[in-house]
């Protein structure tokens, strides 16, 4: 009798596809960490602004100012209503509430009463006050948002988006100033 001896070892396609198995994990464990990174940025942004248009409805309830949100494609800020002049202005001296750009790649879609507002790219220059020529007739500025002295304000959504990879988070604020993070319904 003769013994068959065997021998035992992988084959060059065995080992082929266990390295394309690892390929593909290691490659899919890259792009997810990459789009979490990317979520995070889009939070912290949305995290950033609920957290001023809070500390606005604060000031306004404590100091009885009218106060507004801006928003434009990329970069809000937050104005003042002078009850003397009749007008919205730039809160200067402010380091909190002054003008703030989202990072590259970020924009925003803000949506009223169900309706998208078209948003302008830059914001609105603001004309001296003190100019003895201005007339309080025919201004027509007004912020997107109202942050009212009373604690209420304008209701609106907010979609912080990120177009190059269709991302986006949504806040919403109510009338009583409540704000609220919606996942996604699109």
């Amino acid at each position: 009798m003769s013994t068959l001896r065997k021998e035992h070892g992988f084959t060059l396609i065995e080992i082929l596809v266990v390295v394309v198995i690892i390929a593909t994990i290691v490659s899919i464990a890259m792009l997810s960490m990459n789009l979490i990174a990317d979520d995070r940025e889009l939070g912290t942004e949305r995290n950033r602004l609920a957290t001023l248009i809070e500390v606005a409805q604060d000031e306004a309830m404590m100091q009885g100012r009218e106060l507004g949100l801006e928003v434009m494609t990329s970069t809000y800020r937050f104005v003042e209503f002078d009850p003397f002049t009749f007008r919205w202005s730039e809160i200067l001296g402010d380091d909190l509430f002054r003008l703030r750009e989202l990072p590259d790649g970020m924009e925003f879609e803000l949506f009223i009463e169900d309706k998208r507002i078209l948003l302008e790219t830059d914001p609105m220059e603001f004309s001296d006050p003190d100019e003895a020529a201005q007339s309080r007739v025919g201004e027509s500025y007004a912020p997107h948002v109202f942050v009212f002295s009373s604690g209420q304000s304008t209701a609106y959504e907010i979609r912080l988006k990120r177009p190059s990879n269709d991302q986006q988070l949504v806040m919403r604020g109510n009338i009583l100033g409540e704000i609220e993070f919606v996942e996604d319904e699109s």
